[in-house]
């Protein structure tokens, strides 16, 4: 069973998947920063100073407080300010995975222009060595 397991783990697609998965886990922090640092600040600004993390509806009276989180502390907000700024980051992601693929796929396909198609002789030996491969030789 280890050596079952240990043969799935070092497959080709199972390592690309864990990479893929860190860097996307960097890459939303980068996003993450670039939104809540730079991009609503500038917005705030732009606005006369509007601070979007801080936007809360009470949904309790007993919530009094000015910032989010002394109002979460109070009892229960709608914190709409947040999920602006949570969905700004999803579409900035969105949109530069967006580009990302498009442009993997214009490089692929330029690629698959360049490489000639295989002659008669290289289909045949391709074969020859498929079936040596395949019957263990």
């Amino acid at each position: 069973m280890l050596h079952e397991f240990k043969k799935f783990a070092l497959r080709g697609n199972v390592v690309d998947l864990a990479v893929g998965v860190i860097i996307g886990a960097a890459f939303g922090a980068i996003v993450t920063s670039l939104v809540s640092d730079i991009i609503m600040p500038l917005i705030g600004a732009v606005t006369g100073g509007l601070d979007f993390s801080n936007y809360f509806l009470p949904l309790s009276h007993k919530v009094t407080a000015d910032t989010l989180i002394e109002a979460k502390k109070q009892g229960a907000v709608l914190a709409y300010g947040s999920f602006l700024t949570v969905t700004l980051n999803f579409i900035i992601i969105a949109f530069v995975l967006f580009l990302a693929i498009r442009a993997i796929g214009r490089f692929m396909a330029k690629e698959a222009e360049k490489t000639p198609p295989l002659t008669k002789q290289e289909v045949l030996l391709t074969e020859i060595r498929d079936l040596l491969s395949k019957h263990g030789a």
